[in-house]
């Protein structure tokens, strides 16, 4: 009436290890920036949040850190996590927004209490109204389109920066699930000890992200396409930590993979087991619907295959699996009554 913005825009937020995404009720997903924040140590302003602070990882003088404030999915820097939500929800809000929202923020299945009440009051002392906690593996499979209120067995697994959420759900609530401290950032450092191992060769994180979402393989087979990719050479640079010198090297598809294999092959067994504890009823109806893939580790090539020979079920990977849990979490907030059963602790 007067100009400004009285309305109050609910957010839902799915707060990564990795990156942070944020939808904005009736607008959808509408920020999706790294989970990083670049600190002064000595005045301990904050910098930069997000992309910009990213790009500071390893460039930065003594007196400045880029801190990513998420560990393994929780909080591991309460202060500087609660920076970057205020930064985060305030750049939602819009300027002239005079309400406090209510913020739906997913987490790790395996989350702890103390653990759960620290993303609460970080996202409170940042400018929430009220903070409702979703299951990261519930909002994946709400955001990826599982009908998870009917009474037939979902099972969705969303592979994080920092964690990977397996759940079978069933009826509005999770009947089995298992969270693995074991995502991306893994990968990333497999890639890293890799190449100390068989080169002497040292890149830093970022360097270690490109080679696995450019090149990163988890199966190959024998097609044409498969074949090239296994064989093709990347050039590496880093430092020589024999000679303390700058150094290239070149690695193939092949050793890209196999870098990658124990963090794989930990997430295939997290698969496993809660196949082995899905009750019979319901693991009749995931032969029929298979196993669906989310978060951004789903996206590396050849992964559902793997999962695939592995489980002998057919696995899929969710449109935009990058966006489900924020999606998730979205829709959620657009009608809190209706969901109100899946937040929370879930079983």
């Amino acid at each position: 009436m007067f100009g400004f913005n009285f309305g109050v825009k609910d957010l839902g937020i799915d707060l990564g290890t990795a990156n942070i995404l944020v939808y904005v009720r009736e607008e959808g997903v509408v920020m999706q920036e790294p989970s990083v924040v670049a600190v002064d140590t000595v005045t301990k302003e904050i910098l930069a949040v997000g992309e910009e602070a990213k790009q500071m990882i390893g460039r930065t003088p003594e007196k400045i850190i880029a801190i990513r404030p998420l560990k393994d999915g929780v909080i591991a820097d309460f202060d500087v996590a609660q920076a970057m939500l205020r930064y985060f929800i305030d750049k939602a809000r819009g300027r002239f927004s005079f309400f406090k929202p209510v913020v739906v923020i997913g987490v790790p299945s395996g989350v702890t209490p103390v653990e759960e009440r620290a993303v609460k009051e970080a996202a409170l002392q940042a400018g929430a109204k009220e903070v409702q906690l979703i299951k990261e593996p519930m909002a994946a499979a709400i955001g990826a389109g599982l009908p998870v209120d009917e009474a037939t067995g979902n099972m969705i697994v969303d592979i994080g920066g920092g964690t990977t959420e397996v759940a079978v759900i069933s009826l509005g609530g999770i009947v089995t699930d298992k969270s693995l401290r074991v995502g991306g950032d893994a990968m990333d450092v497999a890639i890293i000890n890799f190449l100390k191992r068989k080169y002497n060769l040292l890149i830093g994180d970022r360097t270690a992200e490109e080679i696995k979402i450019n090149f990163g393989s988890a199966y190959f087979l024998d097609t044409p396409e498969d074949i090239e990719r296994k064989m093709s050479r990347y050039s590496v640079r880093g430092r020589d930590l024999l000679e303390g010198l700058p150094k290239t090297i070149e690695i193939t598809g092949e050793e890209v993979r196999d870098a990658l294999e124990e963090p794989l092959a930990r997430i295939v067994e997290c698969v496993r087991f809660c196949l082995e504890h899905t009750p019979p009823e319901l693991s009749s109806d995931l032969i029929d619907r298979g196993i669906v893939l989310a978060g951004g580790g789903s996206k590396l090539y050849g992964l559902d295959r793997l999962i695939r020979d592995v489980t002998g079920m057919p696995v899929y990977v969710a449109e935009d699996p990058l966006l489900a849990v924020a999606k998730g979490t979205g829709i959620v907030v657009e009608n809190l009554v209706m969901w109100r059963k899946v937040l929370g602790h879930d079983r």
